[in-house]
């Protein structure tokens, strides 16, 4: 009976139109990569056939160079593929998979599933019902044709599909695509290979999300996956095994520092992260100068590292101490505004705010033209 990888959501040719050029363009080159991986797994693994759950492509305008690659991609791996058509690549009377048919582009082994009619690979006891998408939106369920639909009694039954199963997902995924919850009992399948959600997560038994296989967002939702998904027998449960796929974790954090401790924690929270880690990262609190420094500095050390930070401390505000304050030898007006402003941080609402904000901007300046500290005055590092 057959075993199979189950992916989806490839998104080639996705832009990172947010990210810096050096850093959108390796995570758009990684989404090829991971195509590469799969490719390896399902020879490593000697399964059966992958199934492609849709939006292999990010948009229908990318370039004749990318598609080809794609499939390049996929030359690791000469058993069957095949591939439905998602909400980002919906396959319109001119598509991206028209073209890369013109292109000569698609390899023999590889199976179009565009239409809604089985797919049948007898030879491997594997039938496969598809739902591509002809349109960006639909509002009728697609997968709806399977309950009628017969296939050989000696063959595992798979479902696959791209869409929102309805009651189960958040309201704001990128599809409204709706699938009924209860599909795969009522057309009777085995297994049903969804995509669109882009994390990996199982519906029910017989019912799964295989999730984007490179992470594209910050979202812990168990992305940078595929699918090893193992029948032994038409009517017995699959036995489903998540592969890792993806280079890079996407890391969202959110750190309040206050005390010597906290940007310790920090300073260990980022040394603990992959090189290939894309991370993004809010600090808020205040800190006096030693301290504050030390932070920046372990932030440009990060940036050098990561394969991406972005880094948020407009509301990390310095509080120096009396010591700190005299260390930059403000005197006169200056001194005078400076010992005002460390009064009136501690202040509720927003004109604490605002002195807290001046006084970052005055000391910075003040300090442009002084060494900076970056070891606390009372010995630790």
């Amino acid at each position: 009976m057959p075993k199979f990888i189950h992916t989806a959501d490839w998104q080639i040719g996705r832009q990172f139109t947010t990210f810096p050029p050096e850093d959108a363009l390796p995570l758009a080159e990684a989404r090829l990569h991971a195509v590469q991986r799969i490719a390896e797994l399902a020879a490593q693994h000697q399964v059966d056939a992958v199934l492609v759950a849709g939006d292999v492509f990010d948009m229908q305008t990318v370039s004749d160079r990318t598609i080809r690659r794609m499939f390049n991609a996929m030359q690791g791996y000469d058993g069957a593929w095949v591939m439905i058509s998602g909400n980002h690549d919906a396959a319109l009377a001119e598509s991206v998979w028209t073209r890369a048919v013109r292109l000569g582009a698609v390899p023999a082994n590889v199976h179009l599933a565009l239409n809604p009619e089985p797919v049948v690979l007898a030879d491997l006891g594997l039938a496969v019902l598809p739902a591509p998408l002809t349109q960006r939106h639909t509002y009728g369920d697609a997968t709806a044709w399977f309950d009628q639909t017969q296939t050989p009694a000696s063959c595992v039954r798979v479902g696959l599909a791209h869409g929102s199963v309805q009651g189960v997902l958040p309201d704001d995924i990128d599809s409204a695509n709706p699938i009924a919850p209860d599909r795969a009992e009522r057309a009777k399948l085995d297994y049903l290979a969804l995509g669109d959600w882009h994390g990996c997560k199982c519906i029910q038994d017989r019912v799964w999300y295989s999730g984007t296989p490179e992470t594209d967002r910050f979202r812990g939702n168990d992305a940078g996956q595929a699918l090893l998904v193992n029948i032994p027998a038409p009517g017995v449960l699959p036995e489903v095994t998540p592969l890792t796929v993806g280079q890079h974790a996407w890391h969202q954090l959110n750190v309040p520092l206050a005390v010597e401790s906290d940007v310790d924690v920090l300073l260990n929270t980022l040394q603990g992260l992959a090189a290939s880690s894309v991370v993004s990262l809010t600090v808020t609190g205040q800190l006096p100068l030693w301290a504050h420094a030390r932070v920046l500095s372990a932030l440009a050390e990060a940036g050098a590292r990561f394969r991406h930070l972005s880094c948020d401390t407009q509301a990390l505000t310095l509080l120096p101490t009396a010591d700190e304050l005299a260390s930059v030898r403000a005197d006169g007006y200056v001194a005078k505004i400076l010992q005002d402003l460390r009064q009136a941080q501690s202040e509720p609402g927003e004109g604490g705010e605002v002195a807290a904000e001046a006084m970052t901007l005055l000391m910075q300046a003040l300090l442009a033209r002084q060494p900076v500290v970056t070891a606390n005055p009372g010995g630790a590092a």
